[in-house]
């Protein structure tokens, strides 16, 4: 198995899988719920609402992992690992900053970190200064970045995607 797929959540591999597997069988019935331990409900019109705003997508639970397993697909997962990663840091408790803040630069930005995102030598210094005093926002930059090349690059090509394309022809279709 790749290293991609190795480190991307199992619940959100078997969701994406669920999600292209069984959706044509949502367009039948009328409770359009997804079997399986999540038992959340899934609206036959949400992917055509995805490709509204990358922001869609992103608030969307099955937007976001199916995205995901397209960037797993595309060897570029670290890049939504690491906007995840900077969302989950901004809400932690103040004591929990130094820690994570450290965990987060050493995994996808400092040099010769496993998972390094695409980022610009003068964010990179900026946000290693930033670290040294941590606040909810020692990530803000870096993260802007990277959404911003994940919404320009890899977006608009998950939109292309055969998965997507499929998802989007068999909600048309059941209207």
């Amino acid at each position: 198995m790749c290293r991609g797929l190795e480190l991307l959540p199992i619940t959100c591999l078997e969701r994406a899988k669920e999600l292209k597997a069984l959706f044509g069988s949502f367009l039948h019935k009328t409770d359009h719920s997804i079997t399986g331990q999540s038992k959340r409900k899934f609206n036959v019109d949400e992917p055509l609402k995805w490709k509204e705003s990358f922001d869609k997508l992103l608030s969307s639970q099955n937007g976001l992992c199916l995205f995901r397993a397209f960037l797993v697909s595309e060897f570029s997962e670290e890049n939504i690992a690491f906007y995840l990663a900077c969302e989950d840091y901004r809400t932690s408790k103040p004591s929990k900053l130094a820690s994570k803040a450290k965990k987060i630069y050493n995994e996808f930005i400092g040099s010769d970190a496993p998972r390094e995102v695409n980022l610009d030598h003068v964010t990179k210094a900026a946000t290693k200064e930033n670290i040294e005093h941590p606040s909810q926002s020692t990530f803000d930059v870096a993260q802007a970045k990277i959404y911003t090349l994940m919404e320009k690059d890899c977006y608009p090509r998950f939109l292309k995607s055969s998965s997507y394309l499929e998802l989007s022809r068999m909600t048309m279709t059941s209207e």
